[in-house]
């Protein structure tokens, strides 16, 4: 990589195309996850070029860099204002900070009410199992219990008095979700709030996933339930920018109801002979390139704009569901209330992962999901307002791939019943290795495969623990150095 007189721009740049064509398409509303396209002419220019402005600049010192402060508290204050905090509310003095991402915001909600509480050895979170994972991570890397709490198969959604029976002493959090990732279903926020604060605990809010159109879809009259600060007992939310505010990559924010619920989120360090340190987030240094970039989107699009693309979006959720109604051996898991379809088969229908690789050979990238508990596994389409223009043409490919699903994925013999009674303390890299290779994946730096519903199919009937070690020493394999 380090050539000895380094290389052309030019070169360079064709490298880095060169690299992008084995990517999924990040546009054209064909990727049903993991990237937010509104389709707006312009857009990723002006989001580029407002990046390079800020790039070189370090959140790390507002006094030195106070563009990137200003920057910074007019996107708080953006998002506060959309999601019931601000002047003339009942959050009038609602703060906030922007993080790199919702697990970061995620982790600081949970780091807040744990500091908040230095009292309790062993502090604890509830959170409902479909709570995204980065709760989960944010248990794992600050020492905190995670209580998770059963959906009901119907709903999705917790019993409250489930959250309730949860909730003990040392609880610091109790957590919810507008919408859940997986299957796009607000949960109960007011009746969770009101469990919280009648036990002295805060409720934090994930909206990092759709918190920034339900609002414009509720303008719309979309029959959603209350989840922000208008809900007494709620005393955080989080929601992500570069979601379905359509900014780039790198922005979220993490609200808090007053300055006092904050203050806890902030480290201060100054027992060492540098610089006193203060961070309100996980990162020291932080760029200007992502804040800038998500302060342009936002001007851009505008308060119309927004309602112009969820109403956009809101068409294309409603066609795509109903293409999958229309689907034999296909159901909903959920009502499409807000911006997800996800949906599942009937026994004796397609078979998910298979169906999956159909869509992909069509045009469609889907995200599968692993069955848990009593959940089935499922497809999970996340739907912005490029997918508008592809709505009946996925409505045929959904079809056909459906018809062409039906057998099940090929496995070696005895392969699932091995897998599923394997000892995760006995999966060490080699024996992924081996188990790779036999279902035709590369070695190190190898081709991933085109089809993945072998994979998913192995993955699916794996016990948690193991599924998770499997998957941890394949991403090994995979993030091996390339060396010239």
């Amino acid at each position: 990589m380090l050539s000895p007189q380094g290389v052309p721009a030019d070169q360079i740049l064709d490298e880095l195309r060169g690299l992008r064509a084995a990517d999924q398409p990040t546009h054209g509303g064909r990727l049903f996850a993991y990237v937010y396209d509104p389709g707006v002419p312009g857009l990723d220019e002006l989001a580029h070029a407002a990046h390079a402005i800020s790039a070189s600049v370090n959140g790390l010192d507002p006094t030195a860099f106070p563009s990137l402060l200003a920057l910074e508290n007019a996107l708080v204050g953006a998002a506060a204002g959309l999601l019931g905090g601000g002047p003339g509310t009942s959050a009038p003095d609602v703060v906030g900070n922007v993080t790199s991402g919702g697990t970061e915001s995620l982790i600081l909600a949970v780091k807040a009410a744990r500091d908040a509480r230095p009292d309790l050895a062993e502090p604890r979170i509830v959170v409902p199992v479909t709570g995204h994972a980065a709760f989960a991570k944010a248990a794992h890397y600050l020492g905190v219990r995670l209580d998770a709490v059963p959906v009901s198969v119907d709903t999705l959604r917790p019993p409250v008095s489930d959250v309730a029976a949860a909730i003990t002493a040392d609880t610091v959090l109790v957590a919810c979700s507008a919408p859940s990732y997986a299957h796009g279903v607000v949960d109960p926020v007011a009746e969770i709030a009101a469990v919280a604060a009648a036990a002295g605990v805060r409720c934090h809010v994930d909206a990092c996933f759709g918190g920034w159109t339900l609002p414009y879809l509720r303008r719309l009259g979309a029959d959603l339930p209350a989840f922000d600060f208008a809900v007494p007992g709620v005393t955080s939310i989080s929601v992500d920018l570069h979601k379905y505010a359509y900014a780039p990559k790198g922005t979220s924010v993490l609200l808090h109801r007053d300055p006092s619920l904050r203050a806890p989120q902030y480290f201060a360090f100054g027992d060492w002979p540098g610089y006193t340190m203060i961070n309100p987030g996980v990162s020291s240094t932080r760029s200007g390139g992502p804040i800038a970039a998500a302060y342009a989107t936002l001007r851009r699009i505008g308060d119309d704009g927004y309602l112009r693309l969820a109403e956009i979006t809101r068409d294309a959720v409603s066609g795509l569901a109903a293409a999958v109604e229309a689907v034999d051996g296909l159901r909903l898991m959920a009502p499409a209330d807000t911006t997800v379809v996800c949906f599942t088969s009937t026994p004796g229908g397609p078979d998910l992962f298979v169906l999956a690789d159909e869509l992909t050979e069509r045009g469609f990238h889907t995200q599968a999901q692993l069955s848990y508990g009593d959940l089935p596994a499922s497809i999970h389409l996340t739907v912005t307002a490029s997918v508008a223009p592809h709505v009946a043409e996925f409505g045929v490919a959904l079809a056909e791939a459906a018809a062409r699903a039906r057998v099940p994925a090929a496995l070696p013999p005895g392969l699932l019943d091995t897998v599923a009674a394997l000892d995760p303390a006995t999966l060490t890299s080699e024996v992924v290795a081996g188990l790779a290779a036999g279902l035709g994946l590369g070695g190190p730096g190898g081709p991933l495969p085109a089809r993945t519903a072998a994979i998913n199919t192995l993955l699916d009937a794996a016990p948690v623990p193991v599924r998770e070690r499997l998957l941890v020493e394949f991403l090994g394999l995979l993030q091996r150095p390339t060396f010239d």
